[in-house]
């Protein structure tokens, strides 16, 4: 198999290639939200919320793509590519599996691992008359319930939702940018997804008191079929280049208080020659002298 590369014609197409080579720290990951063939007006509604929960790290396919991700996914695979997202949301609706959900991700443009979820109950944006949060809010996630740190299953699930909506990563953060919460709870199971606004009220003191306002979408979902990734590959796709891995450095360590302790490597000193402190009682007499230099005879001091 012999690829041929062929060098861009236009700097808008060099400039699009440079965007899409790999890089130390890479781009905020892109999601692409597909409809299937036979959705209906509840997976359309979940599609376009989560897509405004999204934006604009999205990209909302409105035809609908008569495809089955857990038989043939090379139709993701292309979209992936064309769109250059990394993460996808497929939703579908028939008789045997009705308001069906897959959420998954991609490495190197070939599905990593997909997880099918089905809607029970919906509730969505317009449903909710509360004020709503600005479009690009960063969200603050939490994940309650055992499940999720128990089984193998929905491990894979929290990351998948962790990657999926974390948003960009920034260098600061300011309280006041702190008015998103996306929370999901595994019980009995079932994922329960609810999005709240995070309103800062006076207290009376510096720290404000915090209080959620439900905002909306929220889902009763329930975990169906699964597609995971093998752990060898999984292992691949979290690998990390040297460049970004942290210097090791050499000779120092910590205690169980955090106190910083360094080794210094010296070379032998001769302490004959060792600078002291200059006292009466310490100067050496003219007949040590004589015999550190050989046996030479010291100078006559002059007479008064």
């Amino acid at each position: 198999l012999i690829y041929c590369y062929r060098k861009p014609k236009t700097k808008r197409a060099k400039r699009f290639l440079e965007k899409r080579e790999p890089k130390l720290k890479e781009n905020t990951k892109n999601a692409m939200l597909i409809k299937g063939g036979n959705a209906n007006l509840t997976v359309t509604e979940v599609l376009k919320d989560i897509y405004a929960v999204k934006k604009p790290f999205a990209v909302l396919y409105k035809k609908k793509n008569i495809t089955r991700p857990f038989e043939d996914q090379t139709s993701l695979e292309f979209f992936s590519k064309k769109s250059d997202c990394s993460l996808f949301l497929f939703g579908s609706h028939n008789k045997k599996r009705p308001n069906n959900l897959i959420i998954g991700r991609m490495f190197d443009y070939h599905v990593l691992d997909m997880i099918e979820l089905g809607v029970e109950k919906f509730v969505s944006l317009k449903d909710v008359k509360n004020s709503k949060c600005p479009e690009g809010t960063k969200p603050m996630l939490i994940f309650a319930g055992d499940m999720f740190d128990v089984n193998e299953e929905y491990r894979r699930l929290k990351s998948l939702l962790i990657d999926f909506f974390r948003g960009p990563s920034v260098p600061s953060i300011r309280l006041a940018g702190l008015e998103y919460v996306l929370h999901f709870t595994a019980l009995d199971g079932k994922i329960y997804m609810r999005s709240y606004k995070v309103l800062l009220k006076k207290s009376g003191c510096k720290i404000p008191r915090i209080e959620l306002e439900e905002m909306g979408p929220s889902l009763d979902l329930v975990m169906r079929r699964t597609h995971l990734a093998s752990d060898d590959l999984y292992k691949l796709s979290l690998k990390q280049p040297k460049a970004l891995k942290p210097k090791k450095k050499k000779n120092i360590s910590h205690d169980v208080f955090g106190t910083t302790y360094g080794r210094i490597h010296m070379q032998k000193q001769d302490l004959s020659k060792l600078q002291t402190r200059k006292m009466k009682g310490l100067k050496k007499r003219p007949a040590e002298k004589s015999a550190e230099d050989g046996g030479a005879s010291p100078k006559k001091s002059k007479s008064g």
